[in-house]
């Protein structure tokens, strides 16, 4: 490992480089959609692995998607949108049990954003009472930081009783939640992620689902969405040899559901698609040539301050020589099951599962 410091938003922080050892060549939808929205950024994730700090909408997609998890653990008959509702203090407590650093989103006075700005979150700005002692005893918040949690978590409450509306859980029994998946292509290309829900018909039929916790895009910009469902389609293809036979995406923030029925060619062209991709990931990487593009997303972009197109300059390029790719998902699971990696690691605004993540 290689110490250096780096400047991002203005701060310094200490950043640990991994040495380029061979590691295994693996994409992610997240990943995937960092490198095709703009290398630059690929690169400050997966090569630099710059540090990122959590925002409230990636918190907040990271309880909820714990909240509709678990919803399901309950027998049908106790799957109430009032129970689900409860659980999202719950799952909040937990979260900040495993992260305690969560706290300082709701702190009075948070420190200036530095590399983890994230877009700006949908939902009403409801208020309502903060648990007392509760999410954020011990921090020392006063009552403006009481607010912001409280509102924040009654939008979180509205985001899950809305999907008792699009979705009746008393007639579902997943067949899988938050699976994680990973299967090795011929190219030797790993494909990883984590989906949402597999729901398996009695007749052995398969469907995809993903929870959204944003408002479903203008068609114009469905491409992204449905890619990631496809990728996932994709994996499961190759893992199980069957054909998933529907893609649906569930968007908490606008109550809309959507869907795609795949036909094989659409597996066999996102799979192109990945391996192109995947032979520009490797080219960057031995140059070193990762270019910026600038699109409107740049203005919720963690790496401004280091960017060239706004000025910055992005730190040393960490591979110099490289006989093999030491590229890696960062935001993979330790193990099957690990579940998801962290509330900011998704690409969701909810999360990346990692995985964005």
């Amino acid at each position: 490992m290689v110490l250096r410091r780096v400047s991002v938003a203005g701060r310094r922080v200490l950043h640990m480089e991994a040495s380029p050892a061979p590691r295994t060549a693996s994409l992610s939808p997240s990943r995937a959609a960092d490198f095709m929205q703009c290398p630059l950024l690929y690169r400050f994730r997966v090569i630099d692995r710059l540090p990122e700090e959590p925002s409230p909408a990636a918190t907040r997609g990271t309880v909820v998607h714990a909240v509709l998890e678990r919803v399901f653990d309950a027998p049908a008959g106790q799957r109430t949108a009032r129970r689900a509702r409860a659980m999202v203090v719950q799952e909040w407590e937990r979260l900040l049990a495993r992260r305690p650093e969560l706290a300082a989103l709701f702190a009075d006075e948070p420190a200036e954003p530095s590399a983890g700005a994230a877009a700006p979150a949908d939902g009403a700005d409801a208020s309502a009472a903060a648990p007392e002692g509760g999410p954020v005893a011990g921090v020392g918040a006063g009552p403006e930081a009481a607010a912001r949690l409280a509102r924040w978590l009654t939008d979180a409450e509205e985001l899950v009783e809305r999907w008792f509306t699009l979705e009746d859980p008393t007639r579902l029994e997943p067949a899988e939640r938050e699976m994680w998946v990973e299967t090795k292509l011929d190219s030797g290309l790993r494909l990883r992620g984590v989906i949402d829900r597999v729901d398996i018909a009695p007749t052995g039929e398969v469907r995809i689902v993903d929870y959204k916790t944003g408002k479903a895009p203008r068609p114009e910009y469905a491409g992204d969405a449905l890619f990631q469902m496809t990728f996932y389609a994709l994996v499961v293809w190759r893992l199980k040899g069957v054909l998933p036979r529907r893609l649906q995406l569930v968007y908490l923030g606008s109550g809309d559901v959507r869907h795609y029925d795949p036909v094989e060619e659409d597996l066999r062209a996102v799979e192109r698609k990945l391996l192109a991709l995947w032979e520009a990931i490797r080219e960057a990487t031995e140059t070193g040539d990762w270019r910026p593009r600038r699109t409107k997303l740049c203005g919720w972009c963690s790496y401004r301050s280091i960017c060239p197109e706004f000025g910055g300059t992005p730190p040393p390029y960490p591979l110099l020589v490289q006989d093999t790719l030491p590229l890696v998902d960062a935001g993979a699971p330790a193990a099957p099951g690990a579940g998801r990696p962290s509330a900011d690691a998704s690409a969701d605004g909810g999360r990346q599962a990692p995985d964005g993540a």
